[in-house]
């Protein structure tokens, strides 16, 4: 049964809680939470996506063209879960270094899910940040920097698709213990993620 592999969580104290991950689609703002969490809070992030870079530079490849052959033979070689095998050692040693609290960025499929739930167990905490589609298609559109690489909606609309089909993107935003409705003003989602975090 699936639900053995996982935990749920109907009540948590912040005092138990060792990993924060933040997950939602693009342009949600899950990236201003990560930031805030940083920025405030002094929580060490751990980035999925720099898992595939460091590979890819380990095995003396290139950055740009390499790093979608890499991050499919990483699956390939070690599971789908890889990625969140590889950003848990990360985190691992961040805690054994007497840090309290690590946040990920960019946990995406339902296999890394499963693999982080059952390793951390009520240690980990799921915050889902949700935001009105056309919204979120609006702020990306919006990007004047590194991250705008979509010059339409129905670009970024492909985008939702394949993550959804092909990385299973919903499971761990429905399965989320707390889910932020970033809707209204940056400030609103801030404090939202605050009272998370420091009223549990």
């Amino acid at each position: 049964m699936v639900l053995e592999t996982m935990h749920i969580c109907y009540s948590m104290s912040v005092k138990d809680v060792k990993i924060i991950a933040l997950v939602g689609m693009p342009g949600s703002g899950k990236g201003t939470c990560t930031d805030y969490l940083h920025e405030k809070y002094g929580y060490p992030v751990v980035h999925f996506g720099n898992m595939v870079y460091e590979e890819v530079q380990r095995r003396g490849l290139d950055n740009v063209k390499d790093e979608k052959f890499v991050r499919e033979d990483m699956r390939k070689q070690e599971g789908s879960a890889v990625l969140a095998k590889h950003a848990s050692k990360k985190a691992d040693d961040y805690l054994a270094n007497n840090l309290e609290t690590v946040v990920f960025d960019g946990l995406y499929s339902w296999s890394e899910f499963k693999y982080l739930s059952k390793k951390y167990g009520s240690s980990l905490l799921v915050i889902a940040v949700a935001a009105p589609r056309q919204e979120r298609y609006r702020r990306i559109l919006d990007r004047h920097d590194s991250h705008r690489k979509y010059k339409s909606p129905d670009q970024i609309e492909e985008r939702d698709i394949a993550e959804i089909e092909n990385l299973e993107k919903g499971g761990p935003i429905a399965f989320a213990d707390y889910t932020i409705v970033n809707d209204k003003t940056l400030d609103d989602m801030l404090i939202k993620l605050k009272s998370i975090i420091e009223n549990q």
